[in-house]
């Protein structure tokens, strides 16, 4: 598999990289390949028009999902939408890993 290198890259740089890294929990090598493929599939040139401007990839964005499946943040809203009061009756956690626990 061919190997690609960029040198002399601005440190601001490398540490906003390393940050969306972290944010997106993978290693710097994880997010270059990610930022890679996405340019990858939005080809090199430029949009055309204004239209083509708003419908491209931000590479800064969180990566986009696959079809079929929900970020963290789109479970959570339609958990909110779902049950927007939390559940008052129930065991608590700690009461279940407690259980759990001394069950062994």
């Amino acid at each position: 598999m061919p190997n690609l290198s960029i040198k002399n890259v601005p440190e601001p740089v490398v540490e906003k990289l390393r940050q969306c890294a972290a944010a997106n929990h993978r290693s710097l090598q994880g997010e270059l390949m990610a930022l890679v493929c996405r340019a990858a599939k939005i080809g090199v040139a430029g949009p055309s028009d204004e239209e083509d401007a708003q419908s491209q990839v931000d590479p800064w964005a969180p990566a986009q999902v696959e079809s079929g499946w929900l970020t963290v943040e789109q479970i959570r809203a339609e958990r909110r939408a779902a049950h927007p009061q939390p559940i008052a009756t129930g065991p608590l956690a700690v009461d279940i890993i407690r259980r759990e626990r001394d069950a062994r």
